[in-house]
């Protein structure tokens, strides 16, 4: 073993230990990767930085670009809103075309984006027909990883591999060479839900059936509906004073809605707002608290106020619950930092996150990706407060328009990307003039493009392709592989593409998908020339195995969906234990029979 295979061996097993303990967040460790190579002399600086210019770097990016226009746009909706109807009442119906339109989304789209698009109309169809959202969710978020394998965008290990075929000089895959077998998969894990999912998913009941979605919510999160209105009196002690000063929350459990002077009315005033006599004030929470309120700080009652009445109407005002997706702006951040009353105009009334609910001041509780805020305010406020790119918005709203209007266009310029791909253009250039046409027709601002990339995945996916450089040019691939063909000796083809499988599957479930893919595809691509099996297709096998992640809540897609339906760690083991056997099986048998 030389210098050089000994130090890329060695920074291989620290990156590997970071990112099983998470000492460091995943990204941060692919870039101390990337900086530890060349300053070790195990790559040149200029290959240190070839990551962010990569082929898959660049087509990561766009495919996120895309997605956000195409959900924007309102050209989801038109798959959506269709599939809704006609599940109807029925599980099964609802798990199978939830499953296949969200599967077959995340074929151009990331996964966790399309779960996100079905989230709250699975919620819906639970509310409504009385099916535990447990029996719902997480098939649906099998189905979206799962198509991840449908095409050679569908997922990061996928979109990464084609950059580690060419460095190795092998030639790269076709965009739907892959569709075979993950549309295999896919049928396998909707197949799945179909016939055991009464057996293996937890049956927690959803909240009772009523045609007042607003008293479903409160009966759900048990919320305070008494809307109480004052004056504040010239002598009133609240006079020049802050809702926070005034303990408004702290010492009485209230929640400032409004604040009207004259003809004018501040919705959820900001928490520097002072109090000024002649003002009209209304308070949403117990009664008794209320009064007590009013009588330590002199108010009078105002009942009749008509510009605070829309508080009280239904069409016009009310409680909503939003989710916090993946790449939110707002993750981790608290809600003093990114002001939410100032901002959007809506009162925060509970924050469930990780298991726990907070319904006193939260405001300095960091947000979580998946955390549930429960707001009341004004529908419209409400409706720009989810645009999808902060929060998204699960309650029914009445009158919810979305889209940008140019639905056509979206569509026009993803098919064109896509096109452009299968005519053999190199798909980063493909992908990334789709994207930029969304911009050029405005069916999304340039901004916006920019806050829908995940920055961290970007910086993740180039920061560890200069590892797989490294391991080739210092012959550590070489040196493992052949260590691994002398562990497994003479055995036959199908016991090494098992083999290979699984080795994937047990990287995926510990690191990023992406990370094990590039760890693995070079040496595997060694075994293969080794014992005569087509390199290609077991690298293939590692794209698609690093995706068979069912048996933990550790992909994005299932830490997402773990709150929405109560799981536990206990319901992904029964029921994604059985998904990853069926997937290893399915895709060792159709890579070993067809692409070998």
């Amino acid at each position: 073993m030389t210098l050089g295979i000994g130090l890329t061996l060695g920074v291989l097993a620290i990156a590997v230990l970071l990112f099983v303990t998470e000492w460091l967040r995943a990204d941060v460790i692919a870039v101390v990767v990337a900086l530890a190579l060349p300053w070790l002399g195990l790559i040149r600086p200029e290959d240190a930085l070839a990551g962010l210019s990569s082929n898959a770097v660049v087509s990561m990016l766009a495919v996120m670009m895309m997605g956000y226009g195409l959900d924007r746009s309102g050209v989801t909706d038109w798959i959506v809103r269709p599939i809704m109807r006609v599940a109807a009442n029925s599980e099964r119906r609802t798990v199978a075309l939830v499953s296949v339109a969200a599967g077959l989304l995340s074929a151009f789209m990331q996964n966790i984006g399309a779960t996100v698009l079905f989230i709250p109309a699975v919620l819906h169809i639970s509310r409504k027909s009385r099916l535990p959202a447990s029996r719902l969710l997480m098939p649906l978020g099998f189905a979206a990883i799962l198509g991840g394998t449908v095409s050679m965008v569908g997922s990061g290990p996928l979109i990464i591999l084609n950059d580690l075929m060419r460095q190795s000089d092998q030639p790269a895959f076709g965009l739907f060479t892959v569709t075979p077998l993950g549309l295999s998969l896919l049928a396998c894990g909707i197949i799945y839900f179909l016939v055991a999912g009464r057996i293996v998913l937890p049956k927690r009941q959803a909240p009772a059936d009523d045609v007042n979605h607003q008293r479903d919510l409160v009966d759900a999160w048990q919320l305070p509906t008494t809307i109480h209105v004052f004056r504040i009196p010239a002598e009133s002690g609240l006079v020049g004073r802050t809702r926070e000063e005034a303990r408004v929350m702290s010492d009485y459990g209230l929640n400032l809605l409004a604040v009207a002077s004259g003809r004018e009315v501040e919705y959820a005033p900001w928490r520097q707002t002072r109090f000024v006599a002649g003002q009209r004030i209304a308070l949403l929470g117990d009664e008794n608290a209320a009064v007590r309120f009013a009588r330590e700080n002199d108010l009078a009652p105002s009942d009749q106020d008509r510009k605070l009445s829309v508080l009280r109407s239904s069409e016009q005002s009310g409680f909503a619950e939003v989710l916090v997706p993946p790449r939110s702006p707002v993750v981790g951040r608290n809600l003093r930092e990114i002001a939410l009353r100032k901002n959007w105009m809506v009162e925060p009334i509970l924050l469930a996150t990780r298991g726990r609910e907070f319904r006193d001041d939260f405001s300095d509780h960091p947000i979580e990706v998946g955390d549930t805020l429960v707001v009341h305010g004004r529908w419209n406020s409400i409706r720009d407060m989810a645009d999808r790119r902060n929060f998204v918005l699960v309650t029914d709203t009445p009158s919810s328009p979305r889209g940008s209007g140019r639905p056509a266009l979206a569509l026009l310029c993803f098919v064109a990307a896509v096109g452009l791909a299968i005519a053999g253009f190199r798909l980063s250039l493909a992908l990334l003039s789709g994207a930029i046409g969304m911009v050029l027709l405005r069916v999304v601002s340039i901004d916006e493009a920019y806050s829908a990339v995940d920055w961290r995945t970007i910086f993740l996916i180039a920061g560890l392709i200069p590892l797989g450089i490294a391991m080739e040019r210092t012959g550590a691939a070489a040196f493992v592989a052949g260590g691994m063909m002398n562990m497994l000796g003479n055995a036959p083809p199908l016991l090494i593409f098992a083999a290979v499988g699984l080795l994937a599957t047990l990287f995926s479930l510990f690191m990023s998908n992406v990370a094990a893919t590039v760890l693995l595809v070079p040496l595997v691509m060694v075994i293969g020339a080794e014992a005569g099996i087509a390199p290609r297709a077991l690298a293939l096998l590692v794209g698609v195995s690093a995706s068979n992640s069912f048996v933990l809540p550790t992909h994005q897609v299932n830490a997402l969906l773990m709150p929405r339906g109560g799981y536990r760690n206990a319901d992904y083991m029964r029921a994604g234990s059985v998904m990853s056997v069926l997937f290893l099986v399915v895709a060792v048998a159709v890579v070993y029979l067809f692409y070998r």
